[in-house]
This record gives C-alpha cells, sequence and structure tokens, in this order.
C-alpha cells in the first residue's frame, strides 16, 4: 500500500506544554486507517514547535476527497486529543528524572564510563557496574558511599536477535544506582518502587515483582513495607534471580520489577518470561556474599547494591509503543534509513522492519564506539564494530539503498544515517559531536571497503556454484552449496545469506541451511563464552588494605626523600623482613618514585635503610613502580645488602637520569600530538602511547601512511617549540572547567573530579598526571624514527628526543661518515651514488634474467622433441619434464616457448629446483586443451602440495612453489599421469 507522508507543525499546547514526536502507531477511528502521529511530552526547554511525520494511506486520502489543508488540520485535531490527556516522557527526560531522583536521595551522578573498559577480563563495557568493580572488590576504597550513572553498554552475543524482538539491542543505555556498603535491601526496593510508581508514573497495579526464592527479607519488603500483593511478586530459582559474577567471588539474590502490558489476562498460570505480556525493566542485585571454591556462601563485611534500569524499556513503556526501536530513542534514525530506501516504516512489511531496526541498532552502537577509540579491524574490539557496519551495509543493499541520497550513487550512506545518531547523542555523551568528523570518516572508509569485500564475495560465490554444478548427483538430485561456503561467504566477507540463496536457486542449486546454521551457532557460542560476563574474584588482599593507606606522591618536586616501610610483600605474601638476595615489593607511606601510569614507565633508584650516622645496611635495587588497590605504590624491586624490614625508615632516591628522559620523552608526546593536529587535522587524536626514559611511541587515528614532507614539517613544529624555550604550567582544577578551557584528555585514562593540567603556553593544553620538564629547552631535540600502520585507521610513531636524541643523531652520522668513505663521495652525494648503483645492479640483473630465459628456451627446445601424444581421436601434445636449477621466471619462458612450439591443443607442466632446496613448477594449456574442462590453475595447486607449496593462476598458464625439492619427481609423475587420464577420458 503506497503511503504519503504529511509534516504538520504543532505549536506549544495547553499548559505550556511541548509537543514532540513519539512514532507511534495509533487508530484514527474518523478516518479508518492508520496515523503515526506525535507524543504528547512534558514540559522540556527550548522547544516550541517541532515538524511532525504523519503516515497516511494515499488512496484514501484521495478517495475521501480530503483537501491537505483540511487534512491537515483534521490530523491536528485528532493528534491533540483531550488536553488533561496523561502526558508522556521523551527518553532524554527519563534518564535525567533517574539521575535527579538519586542525586536528592544522596547518590553522586558520575559520567558514563567509555565503552572501551580498563578491565582486561571485559571486551567492551556491558554493564553499568563494570567501573565500580574495583570498589566492589575492596581493591581500591570508594570515593563516595553510593553513585548513579546513566551508562552507555555493548552487548554483542545476542546480535543476531536485535529487531527480531522488541527489546534485544546491540547498543542500550543502562540507568543505575549504586550503594557501596552504604544502604541495602530495603531502601534499594523501596526507591526503586517509587520512582517507578511516583517518579515515572507507571500504575503499581501492572508492576509484578519476582524474587529469588529463598530470599524472604526481600518478599516481606516488597508485600509487607511496600504494598506489592503476594500474588503479584514471584518467586523464581537460581537461574533467574541469583546473580554471580563467575564461580567464585560477589553474588547474592535479585528482585526484579515487570511491566504488565495484559493485565486483563489475570493472575492464573502467569509466566514472568513471557515477552508477549511482560517487560523486566529494573533488576535489584543484593551483592550480599562471596562464592567460595567449595560453592559455599560467605557474607560479604561490605554488603553492595548494583542495580541497572533499562532506558529503552521504560521508554517504551512510557511511550507506549509496541517496542523499543519506536521510541524516541532509535526511531528517528530508522526514518532517517527508510527515507534513503524510499519507503515507509508505517506501511512496511515484517522483513522491511526488522532491517530498519538493524540498522538503527547497529548505527548507535558503530557511533559511539568510534567515538570511544574503537576503529574497524579483524581483531578484538575492531571485530566488533566492523562486524556492525558490514551488516549496516548488506542490510541496507538488501533494502535497495543506492548512493548517499544526494545524488551521488557511488556514494555511501552509513555516514548521512550517522549524522542522526549523532544528532540525538547530546544528552548521551556530548563529545560525540566534537569527533564528528573522525566517525564519519571512519565509517566511510569502512564502507567503501566492504563494498569491495562484497564484490570479491560475489565471484567467490561463482566459483562455489560452478564447483556445486561439476559435482556428480545421483537419483536426480538437485546441486548443493555446503553449509560452511554459505556460512563463509557471510562471515568473511559479509555475503547475506539471503542474496546466496537468491543467486543459487537462479543456477538451480540449493543452499545447505543446516549446515550454515550449525556454524553460526558455533560462532554464537564462541561470542558468548568469550564476553558475556563481569568476572570478579575477592582476592586475599583485604587484611593488607586494612593497613594500607593510599600512597603520598612526592615526585612533582623532589627525587629523593624519607619514608617509612608500611608492608613488604614476596610472591604476594604479606611479610615482616626480606634479606639480602630476594626479590621483593614494598609499600611506602610516601615516595617520589613515580608509578606506570599514563603511559609512562614507573622511575628505577634505590631505597636506603640507615641507622645511626647515615651508616648504611641495607640497600634495595628498585625497577619498577606500579600502583595497586586504587592509588597504592608498590616499589618492585632486589635487596642487594642487608635485610630490609616493616616499620624501618628508609631513604627513597630516584634514578636523577632516568627520569630525566621520561621527562622529556612525556613533554615531547604532548608536542607531537599539538603537531599532528595541526598538520593532519584537528580531529586526529592520541590512540594510546608509550614514555620510556630512551624513546616515546605515539598512537593516532588516521587513514594512511605519512607523506615524507607532513613528516618533515611535524619534525619541525615540535623543534621550533622546543627552540622557544617556553616555561610549562601545571595547575590543579576541576574536570569541568579543565574540558571548558581546552584541555585534551588523554585516550583511556580514568579522571577524577579534580584533575592536573599540564600547559606548554599557545602549543599544547591537556590533562596529564605525568611527569614534565620545567621548560621545553630541556627537550633538546626531537626525531622521529619510524612511523607505521598498527592497525586499521591507527598509526604508530616512535621517536626519541633529549639524551636519547643526541646519541641518535651521533649514530647516524658515524654510519653516514663510514658510508661516505665506503663510495667515496660526499654526503650531499650519496643519494644519487646509491640510486646509480641501484639501477646498475637492476641492468645487471635484467641481463642476467635474459640470459637465463635464453638459456631455459634453448632447454626446452632441446625437451621439446619428449612430448608425447595423448591416445585419442584428437592429437594431444603433452610434456612433462624436469628442467634442473632453471628459476621460475626462466622456467616461465620456456613454457611460453613450448606452447607456441607444440601448437594447440597441447599441455605443459615444467618442474625445477633452481636454488636452496626451492622448487618451481609452471604448467602451461593451449585453449583447445581448456576447452576440455581442465584449468591451469586449479590443476598445478594439488600438484605443488606434493612439493610442500601451492599456487594457482589462470585456466590457461599457472605457476606454483614449493619447499620440498625431494619430491619434485614425484610431483612431476603425478602430473603426467593424471593428465593423460583426463585428456584421454575427455578427447575419446
Amino acid at each position: 500500500m503506497e503511503g504519503l507522508k504529511l509534516s504538520c507543525t504543532l505549536q506549544r499546547g495547553h499548559g505550556g506544554r511541548a509537543l514532540l514526536p513519539l512514532f507511534t502507531s495509533r487508530f484514527c477511528p474518523k478516518w479508518g486507517f492508520p496515523l503515526r502521529p506525535c507524543v504528547k511530552l512534558a514540559p522540556s526547554s527550548g522547544i516550541t514547535t517541532r515538524s511532525l511525520p504523519i503516515f497516511l494511506d494515499r488512496k484514501r486520502v484521495q478517495d475521501m476527497q480530503l483537501s491537505r489543508k483540511a487534512s491537515m488540520q483534521s490530523v491536528t485535531e485528532e493528534l491533540m486529543g483531550n488536553p488533561s490527556e496523561d502526558l508522556l516522557v521523551s527518553g532524554d527526560s527519563i534518564r535525567q528524572r533517574f539521575l535527579k531522583f538519586y542525586a536528592s536521595r544522596g547518590h553522586k551522578v558520575l559520567p558514563s564510563a567509555s565503552l572501551v573498559p580498563e578491565d582486561p577480563t571485559v571486551l567492551l563495557t556491558i554493564a553499568g557496574m563494570l567501573q565500580f568493580k574495583p570498589i566492589f572488590l575492596g581493591k581500591v576504597p570508594r570515593e563516595v558511599p553510593c553513585a548513579t550513572t546513566a551508562q552507555r553498554c555493548i552487548r554483542t552475543n545476542d546480535v543476531e536477535n536485535v529487531g527480531k524482538t522488541a527489546r534485544h539491542h546491540t547498543f542500550f543505555e543502562m540507568l543505575g544506582n549504586f550503594s557501596f556498603g552504604d544502604y541495602f535491601k530495603k531502601e534499594a526496593i523501596k526507591w526503586a518502587w517509587e520512582l517507578s510508581t511516583v517518579e515515572l508514573g507507571l500504575p503499581a497495579e501492572r508492576l509484578w515483582i519476582s524474587v529469588f526464592e529463598d530470599d524472604d527479607e526481600a518478599f516481606k519488603i516488597w508485600n509487607n513495607e511496600v504494598g506489592v500483593p503476594a500474588e503479584r511478586i514471584k518467586r523464581m530459582g537460581e537461574e533467574d534471580n541469583f546473580w554471580t559474577s563467575g564461580v567464585t567471588g560477589p553474588c547474592g539474590p535479585c528482585s526484579e520489577i515487570y511491566y504488565d502490558f495484559h493485565p486483563e489476562r489475570g493472575y492464573s498460570d502467569v509466566d514472568l518470561g513471557d515477552d508477549t505480556r511482560f517487560i523486566e525493566f529494573y533488576n535489584l542485585v543484593f551483592m550480599q556474599y562471596n562464592k567460595k571454591d567449595d560453592g559455599t556462601l560467605e557474607p560479604l563485611k561490605q554488603k553492595n547494591i548494583d542495580t541497572g534500569m533499562g532506558l529503552e524499556r521504560v521508554a517504551r513503556i512510557l511511550q507506549k509503543v509496541p517496542n523499543n526501536y519506536e521510541t524516541d530513542l532509535i526511531y528517528p534514525i530508522i526514518e532517517k534509513a527508510a527515507e534513503l530506501a524510499n519507503v515507509s516504516y508505517a506501511f512496511a512489511n515484517d522483513q522491511t522492519k526488522l532491517k530498519l531496526k538493524i540498522i538503527g541498532d547497529h548505527m548507535r552502537a558503530a557511533v559511539f564506539l568510534i567515538s570511544d577509540g574503537v576503529i574497524p579491524s579483524n581483531i578484538g574490539r575492531g571485530y566488533v564494530v566492523r562486524r556492525l557496519i558490514r551488516r549496516v551495509v548488506r542490510t541496507g543493499r538488501l533494502l535497495g539503498i543506492k548512493g548517499d541520497g544526494q545524488g551521488n550513487l557511488e556514494g555511501v550512506f552509513s555516514p548521512v544515517i550517522a549524522e542522526k545518531v549523532i544528532e540525538l547523542s547530546t544528552q548521551i555523551e556530548p563529545e560525540v559531536k566534537d569527533r564528528r568528523s573522525r566517525i564519519l570518516e571512519e565509517l566511510k572508509r569502512e564502507e567503501s571497503r566492504f563494498v569491495q569485500t562484497l564484490e570479491r564475495g560475489e565471484k567467490l560465490l561463482e566459483e562455489m556454484i560452478s564447483d556445486a554444478l561439476s559435482v556428480p548427483r545421483e537419483n536426480g538430485t538437485r546441486p548443493c552449496l555446503a553449509g560452511k561456503d554459505a556460512f563463509l561467504l557471510y562471515d568473511t566477507y559479509g555475503f547475506p545469506v539471503e542474496i546466496t540463496i537468491e543467486v543459487a536457486e537462479e543456477q538451480g542449486v540449493t543452499v545447505d541451511m543446516d549446515g550454515f546454521d550449525v556454524e553460526m551457532e558455533k560462532q554464537r557460542r564462541q561470542s558468548q563464552a568469550a564476553h558475556n560476563a563481569v568476572k570478579l574474584e575477592v582476592g586475599d588482599t583485604s587484611g593488607l588494605t586494612d593497613n594500607i593507606s593510599e600512597t603520598e606522591f612526592l615526585g612533582y618536586d623532589m627525587l629523593s626523600a624519607r619514608a617509612v616501610v608500611k608492608s613488604l610483600l614476596v610472591n604476594g605474601k604479606s611479610v615482616i623482613q626480606v634479606p639480602e638476595g630476594n626479590e621483593v615489593e614494598v609499600l611506602l607511606d610516601r615516595t617520589p618514585f613515580y608509578a606506570e601510569s599514563g603511559g609512562q614507565v614507573g622511575d628505577h633508584g634505590l631505597l636506603y635503610v640507615t641507622e645511626g650516622e647515615n651508616q648504611r645496611t641495607a640497600i634495595v635495587e628498585i625497577t619498577d613502580v606500579q600502583k595497586s588497590m586504587g592509588n597504592v605504590f608498590v616499589h618492585r624491586g632486589t635487596i642487594k645488602e642487608g635485610v630490609i624490614e616493616v616499620g624501618k625508615e628508609v631513604e627513597a632516591a630516584v634514578d636523577a637520569k632516568l627520569r630525566q628522559g621520561a621527562k622529556v620523552h612525556h613533554t615531547a608526546t604532548h608536542l607531537l600530538q599539538s603537531a599532528l593536529k595541526k598538520v593532519l587535522g584537528p580531529e586526529t587524536s592520541q590512540a594510546g602511547s608509550l614514555v620510556e626514559f630512551d624513546r616515546l611511541r605515539f598512537d593516532f587515528n588516521f587513514h594512511r601512511q605519512l607523506r615524507s614532507d607532513e613528516l618533515q614539517e611535524i619534525e619541525r613544529l615540535i623543534n621550533g617549540w622546543i627552540g622557544n624555550a617556553a616555561l610549562l604550567q601545571t595547575k590543579v582544577m576541576p574536570l569541568m572547567e579543565a574540558k571548558s578551557a581546552g584541555a585534551i584528555a588523554m585516550f583511556g585514562e580514568k579522571y577524577g573530579e579534580e584533575v592536573r593540567v599540564v600547559e606548554v603556553p599557545g602549543v599544547s593544553m591537556e590533562l596529564c598526571g605525568g611527569t614534565h620538564v620545567s621548560n621545553t629547552s630541556e627537550i633538546r631535540g626531537f626525531k622521529i624514527i619510524d612511523e607505521q600502520g598498527v592497525a586499521s585507521g591507527i598509526r604508530r610513531i616512535e621517536a626519541v628526543a633529549g639524551d636519547a636524541f643526541i646519541e641518535y643523531v651521533t649514530s647516524r652520522d658515524y654510519h653516514m661518515k663510514q658510508l661516505c668513505s665506503t663510495l667515496k663521495v660526499k654526503a650531499e652525494e650519496v643519494t644519487s651514488r646509491v640510486e646509480n648503483l641501484l639501477e646498475e645492479l637492476k641492468t645487471a640483473r635484467n641481463e642476467v634474467s635474459a640470459l637465463r630465459s635464453k638459456a631455459a628456451v634453448y632447454k626446452a627446445s632441446v625437451v621439446a622433441e619428449k612430448a608425447f601424444l595423448v591416445e585419442s581421436s584428437t592429437k594431444i601434445r603433452v610434456l612433462v619434464e624436469s628442467m634442473d636449477n632453471t628459476d621460475a621466471d626462466a622456467l616461465k619462458s620456456a613454457a611460453e616457448y613450448l606452447l607456441e612450439t607444440l601448437e594447440d591443443p597441447a599441455a605443459i607442466v615444467l618442474g625445477s629446483s633452481p636454488s636452496d632446496g626451492k622448487v618451481s613448477l609452471v604448467a602451461a594449456f593451449s585453449p583447445g586443451v581448456v576447452k576440455l574442462g581442465i584449468q591451469a590453475g586449479k590443476f598445478l595447486g594439488p600438484i605443488a602440495k606434493i612439493c610442500g607449496g601451492g599456487g594457482g593462476g589462470r585456466p590457461n598458464f599457472a605457476q606454483a612453489g614449493g619447499r620440498k625439492h625431494e619430491n619434485l619427481q614425484d610431483a612431476l609423475e603425478k602430473a603426467r599421469s593424471e593428465l593423460v587420464s583426463f585428456l584421454s577420458e575427455k578427447a575419446s
């Protein structure tokens, strides 16, 4: 049914309330056909009018002879309805109301953590509690007693269900409130109920509760204190209502709140897992036990609360739409995709709607992943974002999206849809807009690359179908494409299985979908097993953390200080003293040693134990310093002399020369980032770094290799800033104030409310806790020693500065002088002299190659006499011979000569072992032989395997290599027998 999209604008409504699009389906009783009207929203600042999409059936409108003016007037009346009707809320409003609700109850509102977690056990941020995992484990002291967040999350284990159900997503927001030993079960339950029924206005009679079957305490709170009828509280088993982090670790019962879409179905035989009736939207985890190795539960000293409310699910309930995708959080993205595909979501069939939902969901995930620094690649997080983008592209192509929607049919469409995601991102993560250029560029590059991959997949499919057709069949069965092949096309080449089936059917080939499903299930299980849980363990550090407070860092202002030994560890166990010769970890109350962080390595140095008049009784050589359990510095080293004991006072002395090297290179990374932004563009940003004593490594997002002139300009800028002798300025300020001032955050770092800002006036301003020079002149000089790609869209620069710069330049000068002496030229003439030598070498090699080819042709003329005829009705000349030590190029020349000499039809296979035990093979078939159905490329591959190698080529000519020269004669014998057998059968 063809649809007509009209647009009308509604002014601010009754009581100053604003009207925004809800995009929900309603049925107009007056006209008898469906509308796509707006939702009436609670007041929202800054919004007075908005264009509303309304989808009408064109034919029915015409039949009723409604003028545009009359229809819009009637639609407006229909949409306005009764001014006293309950007003619904936007997704952004739900988020803010949740955070404000808990903020008013003493919770600290914290920002969403990055989708790239600090936790090495988890690939992506999959839950709101992940950033608080160290607190739950007791490894980091709590900074606040309770907190609330709106956390961005990614889960891909159910990616195949996206769009098929009303609630599955890859990207979603989890609203959460957390208690770190502050309040517990009673407060969590009461507040969750108040938020749901009072703040959000959900009807209490539509809410059902689940509790763990043995959790009588939670049941009584819900029933006796909150007032939920017992018949609407369901006790459920461990699988549903007992949260565990793994085989061992923190765990506890949970309680969930469900919304009932169909209360008219009554209370009998109720199944809370029935998606057609219920949706679980709020989960309360009561983290009160530690599961031990033997499976027993012991109470935690600090009981915690971890909750999660799905924003998309609550928006669906409050906006009264049939699924999460039709909320104002996602639907505008779907509408943009529908516009590009020239379809109407309102009148689309289920399959089209499914595809539009996939695009809407996956584009949200891809945009936020790229914004958080994840670049498409074939491994890890990069593979996740690549897979999502490719699903968008292939789904869009199935919908018929062509070009960028602006007339360029060769253009890409994903950036166009991404613009809508970025527009909606302001309330989720404002910095996404600042990264717009980078996001769109990555999407454009990935889609363009994938379209080429799709085209390669089409060619591979043609070959697979050809192979399927060539397999002998029995009893009239149809040829079949293997499930593994279909899955290879789908998984490796991103080729839609729907297209595979369609193309195969056109040529009379079926697809083994059972085999395809088996491969798909294997991948799904592997994905779930790898990344579907947040692993927590309670380590044996409670006694240690009880006695050790955070280490006071003195290293910004001094390189030596007196300190007291607070604890000693050997092999992870606490000890009182450690004698000479042992490795030890030392915890001090204060230290000048910098602990590894922000990419900068930890300091080296010495700890001296002194008695009497500065008499040294023990020396500890420190070779590494790490942070643990929050801000506790762990000094790792070896006892060189004497015995060190807990409680003793030590003199902690940092190796000043090494520290200076670290300072020089750390400041140089700041200058490098500024230079990259100036030369390559402001969207270029850090993707990782390493600051060592003698070099630096800096990773940044960029899509190509840097040109030599760009590298020279980067070095010129940095050395110019070094020469300006600028004084660095460092200060501590609130995080938001620092960001407002333009300070750049370091990739992957987590910041508190107060941050340290390091500024090179007029050049660089970054949030950084590292050590730096006081004046840029201390850097002395900067030199890039390498630039290379380390991942798709990620480049790496390695450079030296300070003393390492001087050593590098001195070494290169020495080698240049040696080269000048050898070549007997001046330094400025070395390049031209080397170019001349290379040209002479190239000429000499070409002459040698030509001579070898002539020699090979001569040998070929001799062995041509060994050609024999295959006994058949057609005279086919066959020659299979070894040509001793002829190299690959000469062997090719020999084969071409023989093919021309023997005339059509002829089949030639030559082999040789030119040097170092290597094998060269070549097959050349004339047109008459190829017509019989034998191809040189496919024929030669299995022959080469006998020699431990492989190869291929065109139907008429192929080359291959191998490593087992001792098997060459066997390979040639095999080639001779198979050629004779095949040609005898085909030519008879």
